[in-house]
């Protein structure tokens, strides 16, 4: 548990840099998706046969991978609500 938030951590940062822009929730909102997305990658990631907690690397690109989809869908949402 406490590694998948650290991975979260690392992947929200990789999120907000692959994904630059302003946020309306800036850095907190990002890091938080960060980690959501660490437990959604690692969910797909499973699903698909890849990133099972195994490796460090894996672990951080499938959480960074549903880092930048949950800030793409944050975004999408917030820009139609706003």
């Amino acid at each position: 548990m406490i590694g998948t938030l650290i991975v979260g951590l690392i992947a929200g940062t990789l999120g907000k840099l692959i994904m630059p822009g302003k946020d309306p929730g800036g850095w907190i909102i990002t890091i938080i998706l960060g980690i959501a997305g660490a437990f959604v990658g690692g969910w797909l990631g499973a699903l698909a046969g890849i990133g099972d907690g195994k490796g460090a690397i894996e672990s951080i690109v499938t959480a960074t991978i549903g880092a930048v989809v949950l800030l793409f869908l944050y975004r999408v949402i917030k820009k139609k609500k706003g």
